[in-house]
């Protein structure tokens, strides 16, 4: 299949074709993420209850971030062609924020771990306990997370692109 211009604007007119295409990017990696959250509520070792602060939960088992930038990826590919100047874009955009979601995210989470035990040792200096909050010590991914969330982002992206 040729690839499709990035953008497909006509003079005369709206574009079904182009409407259905834009509408499966942006759709598809939204529907991605929201499994992935989702579904973090039924895996019982991240141990989160259902509130309002856990839906935007930033580690846990599967990684979100990997499924709504792989998605994204997928779709581009498939719809926009694989060797498109859009879907590079992707692919280095989606490299990039699962390295930080394996890396840096994962080594903050060490830090704020570290942090919080020392200033809850220093439990006699009355300053420390109320100007610094429970610093996030979940906040990084395992590779398992990010295989899975990949997975459920490349699927989600190839059943969309397929059946809509």
């Amino acid at each position: 299949m040729p690839a499709r211009h990035i953008l497909c604007a006509k003079a005369s007119g709206f574009n079904v074709k182009c409407f259905k295409s834009m509408f499966k990017i942006i759709l598809l990696p939204v529907l991605a993420t929201l499994i992935a959250q989702s579904l973090k509520f039924v895996i019982k070792s991240n141990g989160l209850k259902f509130n309002w602060q856990n839906l935007l939960a930033y580690s846990g088992m599967p990684s979100s971030h990997a499924a709504i930038v792989l998605s994204l990826a997928t779709i581009i590919g498939l719809e926009q062609g694989w060797s498109s100047p859009l879907f590079g874009f992707a692919f280095i955009f989606a490299f990039l924020i699962i390295r930080d979601a394996l890396g840096l995210r994962q080594y903050l989470g060490h830090h704020g771990k570290i942090l919080n035990v020392l200033i809850k040792e220093l439990k006699t200096d009355k300053l420390l306990d109320k100007s610094y909050p429970k610093l996030l010590e979940r906040i990084g991914h395992t590779p398992k997370q990010v295989l899975v969330g990949g997975i459920i982002g490349i699927v989600v992206s190839m059943i969309g692109y397929y059946f809509l």
